[in-house]
């Protein structure tokens, strides 16, 4: 389990350093990682995520003038912007924190300006939201210094806005939503399209771990083309359905238009409408303690991306293989939007750390890549820390 403590403490001993004096804000958001419900978010669908003990770290203070001065310690980098004049620029982690500063002035809300350190323990393109988490550490630092009232959901909204609109990835709702709204020892089950949560205790016998495959989504720009070429293939078919959003169509429905849509768009809307209705099952497991049936739901869905949505990678499918073939998995699955970074796999507590090892060794051994896995467990949502 992360120390947050620990990483709090030494993000404030950071801003001492540079700053000579302490922060009077320090913020934590979790990254996340989704259980189940993967692609669903911009069909208006359904997402099974979970908060986790891992996230991003924002130590600040204001200034008396508008301008912004960050240290960003993963990358060693100081970069600063005047809110008076902010201006898109290049991709960076500066970007997240400018376009919530630039969508919070649209609404009516004059902020001053800041110096902050931020750091984290989330690992980067992972898939594990860590830019989700630092818009919303960005978020929660910007409220407190200028008297804006905290409301998850709205400021949820914002930080999609941020990385609809300013960055430029068309993403759902689900990774701003569960850093803002998380609920420890819980997964969340989230209508992506009314933004209704419902909390999921997670059963105590089971341990959620994430598995780093160590590889990277190669090629960013062409990850988000097919990002959004899937995105627009999912439209075009709830278009040629007649229906609002993916969401909104059942099994017999799509097989009833299967022709219509043509072999590769049917494949897409395929996967949307079954792992919708994977999700809702897999959530009412979880709540009445049947992780076996759970797993077998979690394979499911990582053979639908693989094969229908075509997001996996050798390295996702060769660590979920793996995963599966260990005694004390129940399921495991690619996790986030794909091309390289981390599965996920539920398995018996008892067996967590032999586990690690021997999945890690199996990995290392097939791909010659060493991989890092761990535990994770359901964290709050962002929050102020002393």
């Amino acid at each position: 389990m992360t120390d947050t403590t620990s990483i709090a403490n030494r993000v404030q001993e950071l801003f001492k350093e540079r700053y000579t004096v302490s922060p009077t804000v320090t913020a934590r958001a979790p990254g996340r990682v989704n259980l189940i419900g993967e692609h669903t978010d911009y069909n208006d669908g359904f997402v099974l995520p979970m908060a986790i003990d891992r996230a991003v770290y924002f130590a600040a203070r204001a200034r008396t003038d508008r301008v912004v001065n960050l240290y960003f310690q993963d990358f060693d980098t100081f970069q600063t912007f005047d809110l008076d004049d902010i201006q898109k620029d290049t991709s960076s982690p500066l970007e997240y924190v400018k376009g919530i500063a630039h969508f919070l002035e649209m609404e009516d809300t004059r902020l001053p300006g800041l110096d902050g350190v931020i750091t984290g323990d989330i690992p980067i393109s992972a898939g594990l939201s860590s830019s989700a988490a630092l818009e919303l550490a960005a978020a929660r630092v910007y409220c407190a210094l200028s008297g804006i009232s905290w409301e998850p959901v709205e400021m949820a909204k914002l930080a999609q806005r941020t990385e609809n609109e300013w960055v430029g990835v068309k993403c759902g709702i689900m990774d701003q939503l569960i850093s803002a709204a998380g609920r420890k020892d819980s997964a969340l089950l989230i209508d992506c399209r009314s933004l209704q949560i419902e909390q999921t205790p997670l059963p105590e016998t089971i341990t959620v771990v994430v598995m780093d495959t160590g590889t990277r989504r190669s090629g960013h720009g062409l990850v988000d083309t097919a990002y959004s070429e899937r995105r627009r293939q999912c439209e075009e078919a709830a278009h040629l359905l007649g229906i609002p959003a993916l969401r909104d169509c059942s099994p017999e429905v799509l097989e009833a238009h299967k022709e219509e849509l043509g072999p590769l768009v049917y494949r897409r809307a395929r996967h949307v409408v079954t792992e919708n209705e994977r999700t809702l099952k897999v959530k009412e497991l979880l709540a009445s303690d049947n992780p076996e049936a759970a797993g077998k739901l979690m394979n499911q869905s990582h053979f639908s991306l693989q094969h229908d949505f075509e997001v996996s990678t050798h390295a996702l499918d060769t660590m979920a293989e793996i995963a599966r073939s260990n005694p004390a998995c129940y399921g495991a699955r690619m996790t986030g939007g794909g091309f390289g970074g981390c599965a996920v796999a539920i398995i018996q507590t008892r067996y967590t750390a032999e586990f690690i090892d021997n999945v890690s060794t199996a990995y290392e051994n097939k791909m010659d890549i060493e991989p890092q896995l761990y535990a994770c467990h359901a964290a709050d949502g962002v929050s102020l820390l002393p």
